[in-house]
């Protein structure tokens, strides 16, 4: 969540009426449907006339002119638009930077829901006043985003004995937020199957899965009882790791609407002021909280989709959090000794007292999966990276599925060398360094190899991608001179050994497997001639059923021209004799003749 800016009008503490939810629908679309056709003209259909020039002229201002627009747009609307701001900024990858730095303070620019909406939910959600559920309730939140605020509390004291805790978070969701989240989630499906005919789109992306995946992860950030259950699993993911401390959930008083969380705030991670005077270096907590995030999405399998500042904190702990009394922050406990992390050497294997800190997360509304296919893919692209190994890299991006298999990878194998022998090991303070000139010269040799290859998105890899953008980001942040590679090559190395345990143990359990194959194989053999003697094995071929079913609709064809022919033939010669009579079967024939001329083509 971020913090509140004051004297701003609400535009989220109703549920909005059908013309309301009529209005934004339109808007969004047109708001699309514009900046498509722009985007077609200028960097399609211009190039096609030979006006490439004009394309290349106009890029950056028109990337600027459309990131302003969509700003205006966002925080006039609010709701998931702000969400969908807050992918784009944190591309840097992918989008540039007129986009990234237009969007980047837009959560900053959420207005806060008034106190009497916020608390009229509540109280309906727990089915009691607040002030018997609370002591205490700040009216002023501590922090607004685009679903939901939050608010300082104190329990009830009855409620503090039984749950041990005073100080608590009182999270509630933005008044109306589910009709405006249907809305926002319907004109993102429209937008999504437009650009799903797109080829530059459709050939890299499934745009429509790629918004079903945002809708998913939309409709559980609204559900505070899935957010609690996540929180919960976070937490048990670092049992007994030092490093990292969640809040504990306040079951009693929370809903789907309404969530209570212990109190954990302290330093955000890139309060630098704070940090300094709680003694705590932030150059020290840039590779503990990279090791962190790698832990979860390599090791794990279960991250943290929203790492931005606003998430963590550096609570300090035995010495520091002495000095951090004096700056008013809390201390929250949570999980709490190296249980399922990867020495790294870089000091986050450090006990938290001798360390003097912990990282405690916070928002768990936005959580990703990765499925053992997908951590394995992405354990061998980190092994692959820190080995400044090209075509490993490549091997795994096609395991990965960011890659077709029927891909010509030769090119892309010598680019990658190439860029590992230039700019490999290179952290963000020494890339700064390096000519423009030569960055640009480099990005068209490599642009026009990815280009001609066909890349694609996966589905599960948005919330990766968001995960690893920001934890760079905050890294980078934390520390100017932080080299990323510093973090990941001792981490490759741990994985490394990991691996080569995992292939003994592997090779292992193939073996038990194939014996166990070899010792069915005999019986499995003879129940297959036994069926094949009596006749009754089964067969099928989807080529040969289309065929046999496209020869059954051509004669069922023919029959229809063969009994039109027929009837047209009776009713001529029975006509001279009893006219309404032929009539009658000249009109029947009509019926077989449409059935010999339109019969099959559904199947085609």
């Amino acid at each position: 969540m971020a913090s509140v800016q004051p004297g701003r009008a609400d535009r989220g503490d109703a549920v909005p009426t059908p013309a309301e939810a009529r209005a934004r629908y339109r808007r969004i679309l047109r708001f699309a449907a514009w900046n498509l056709a722009v985007t077609w003209w200028f960097e399609l259909a211009l190039p096609r006339l030979g006006l490439t020039r004009i394309t290349e002229r106009t890029r950056s201002r028109r990337m600027q002119r459309f990131a302003r627009r969509f700003h205006v747009l966002a925080v006039d609307l609010g709701g998931l638009m702000i969400k969908v701001g807050q992918f784009m900024s944190s591309r840097l990858d992918v989008l540039p930077p007129e986009i990234t730095r237009e969007l980047e303070g837009l959560q900053d620019e959420v207005p806060a829901v008034p106190f009497a909406a916020i608390k009229a939910l509540a109280e309906a959600e727990l089915g009691i006043p607040l002030s018997r559920a609370f002591t205490w309730v700040d009216e002023t939140p501590v922090a607004a985003a685009s679903l939901g605020q939050a608010h300082r509390a104190r329990l009830d004291p009855v409620d503090a004995l039984a749950t041990g805790l005073d100080r608590v978070v009182l999270k509630v969701q933005r008044p109306g937020i589910d009709a405006i989240v249907e809305v926002d989630l319907a004109a993102l499906r429209k937008v999504g199957g437009w650009l799903s005919h797109v080829r530059l789109v459709y050939s890299r992306v499934d745009a429509p899965a790629l918004v079903e995946e945002f809708a998913a992860t939309s409709l559980e950030e609204i559900d505070y009882l899935h957010e609690a259950a996540s929180s919960v699993r976070f937490a048990e993911e670092f049992a007994g790791d030092d490093r990292v401390a969640v809040p504990e959930v306040v079951w009693e008083r929370s809903t789907r609407r309404v969530l209570t969380l212990e109190d954990v705030t302290a330093i955000k991670i890139t309060d630098a002021a704070g940090l300094a005077a709680a003694g705590i270096d932030p150059a020290e907590v840039a590779p503990v909280f990279a090791a962190v995030m790698f832990d979860q999405l390599f090791t794990n399998g279960f991250f943290h989709a929203d790492p931005h500042p606003g998430n963590i904190f550096v609570t300090p702990v035995g010495r520091g959090a002495d000095a951090a009394d004096g700056l008013g922050v809390g201390v929250g406990a949570g999980a709490g000794a190296g249980v399922g992390s990867v020495d790294v050497g870089d000091g986050s294997a450090v006990g938290a007292a001798a360390r003097g800190w912990k990282l405690t997360f916070i928002d768990f509304g936005m959580m990703g999966e990765v499925g053992a296919r997908t951590r394995a893919g992405l354990r061998k692209m980190l092994i692959a990276a820190a080995s400044r190994d090209g075509k490993g890299l490549v091997d795994a991006a096609r395991d990965l599925g960011v890659l077709l298999p029927s891909a010509e990878t030769t090119e892309l194998e010598r680019a990658m060398t190439q860029l590992f022998a230039r700019f490999g090991g290179m952290g963000f303070a020494e890339l700064r360094e390096v000519d423009p000139r030569e960055f640009r010269e480099f990005a068209v040799q490599f642009g026009d190899v990815v280009r001609s290859l066909p890349f694609q998105l996966p589905e599960n890899f948005l919330l990766i991608i968001r995960a690893m953008s920001l934890t760079s980001g905050v890294c980078s942040a934390l520390d100017p001179a932080f080299n990323l590679w510093d973090s990941v090559e001792p981490y490759a190395q741990q994985l490394i050994r990991e691996e080569r345990g995992n292939v003994v143990q592997d090779l292992g359990k193939q073996a038990l497997e194939n014996v166990g194959i070899a010792w069915r194989l005999p019986k499995r053999l003879d129940a297959l001639v036994t069926r094949v003697d009596e006749g009754s094995l089964a067969v099928t071929s989807p080529a040969l059923e289309r065929r046999v079913a496209r020869v059954e609709r051509s004669i069922g064809r023919v029959v229809s021209a063969v009994l039109f022919g027929a009837l047209l033939v009776a009713g001529a010669i029975v006509r001279v004799d009893d006219t309404v009579f032929g009539t009658v079967l000249m009109i029947a024939s009509v019926l077989p003749l449409l059935h010999a001329l339109f019969a099959g083509r559904r199947g085609r």
